[in-house]
């Protein structure tokens, strides 16, 4: 069994920000998956395979800074190790739409991230990063929490899809391969 978690942001004000593109990638494998979200206080889940693997779809309905608070419960509750967990999030310092796949490592900053590592006690779960991009002349605060642009939809649109693939590839042949067929 693995855990495929996406962080982001609760409620629609923040749906399609910068912030929010773990959710994205989520959405996009429940799309291919035809899996419905079931809602719940602090995450929205869904259960389906890739391949002849089971999965567990986890959005987060924290703020980002509470993330792990969600994910640790679910990941108890179905026996998943840190190993078989994947986390999706954003990455203000990559250029936007660049992937980058992690087998383990720090937070980097990112405090979805840290508090993953926090609440599970481990480091060693799998990074899916989708970098956003930066601009220098907005705070980050501001910055992750704005919509992308109309001209960078389209690489954004194809880092989704890209992250989704990526994700399949971990869980059907395994994370080496993904990192050397999709950073």
């Amino acid at each position: 069994m693995w855990l495929i978690v996406g962080l982001g942001n609760p409620g629609g004000k923040y749906a399609k920000t910068r912030h929010n593109v773990g959710f994205q990638v989520l959405d996009e494998l429940a799309d291919r998956m035809r899996l419905e979200w079931k809602d719940r206080i602090e995450y929205r889940m869904c259960r389906g395979s890739i391949g002849d693997e089971r999965v567990v779809l986890l959005e987060p309905q924290t703020f980002m800074n509470r993330s792990g608070s969600a994910v640790r419960p679910v990941a108890e509750k179905f026996s998943v190790e840190p190993e078989n967990t994947i986390v999706v999030h954003d990455d203000l310092d990559m250029e936007a739409g660049r992937l980058k796949i992690r087998k383990s490592g720090s937070s980097g900053g990112h405090r979805g991230v840290e508090s993953v590592i926090q609440c599970i006690g481990s480091k060693a779960f799998i990074r899916v990063k989708v970098g956003i991009g930066r601009d220098q002349s907005v705070p980050p605060d501001r910055y992750v929490l704005m919509k992308f642009g109309r001209d960078e939809m389209p690489v954004i649109g194809d880092a989704i899809r890209r992250a989704a693939d990526s994700i399949e590839t971990i869980i059907a042949e395994g994370v080496d391969k993904a990192m050397n067929r999709h950073n």
